[in-house]
């Protein structure tokens, strides 16, 4: 099948279907014209992908993933260390929101938001400094 094909019935963008196959994570067969011929397997690896990356794998994740998926003598022990640690960065990408969400929070409580040009959120972008 050809590209749009693929990306229908893996639910990507046909943009990102050429990526995937741009940095070898999918290659699809070619056509004696050159264009790229999807078959049901590489259909399923797209599909794979798209939740991987819908879960935050960044793309070299999502690279050791799928060989992981295709290797029948994986240990499951290998999939469940990425997994973790990719949970670690989430809860720490998490606690970093959380303290920008409590900064932006107590500044925003700081700020009269009246006429006057004093403000609190601009002094703290512009390091402190009071605002003119």
């Amino acid at each position: 099948m050809n590209v749009r094909d693929a990306a229908e019935r893996s639910g990507l963008p046909a943009k990102t279907v050429r990526y995937y196959d741009d940095i070898g994570l999918v290659v699809p067969d070619r056509r004696d014209n050159g264009y790229r011929d999807y078959d049901n397997r590489a259909v399923q690896k797209l599909a794979f992908l798209k939740r991987a990356r819908q879960l935050g794998f960044p793309i070299e994740d999502c690279r050791q993933l799928l060989s992981l998926y295709e290797d029948k003598a994986r240990a499951s022990a290998d999939v469940k260390a990425l997994a973790e640690q990719h949970l670690a960065e989430i809860d720490k990408r998490l606690g970093e929101l959380e303290h920008l969400r409590d900064t932006l929070k107590h500044l925003v409580h700081a700020c009269r938001g009246d006429d006057r040009p004093d403000c609190p959120i601009l002094a703290d972008l512009s390091g402190g400094e009071p605002s003119r």
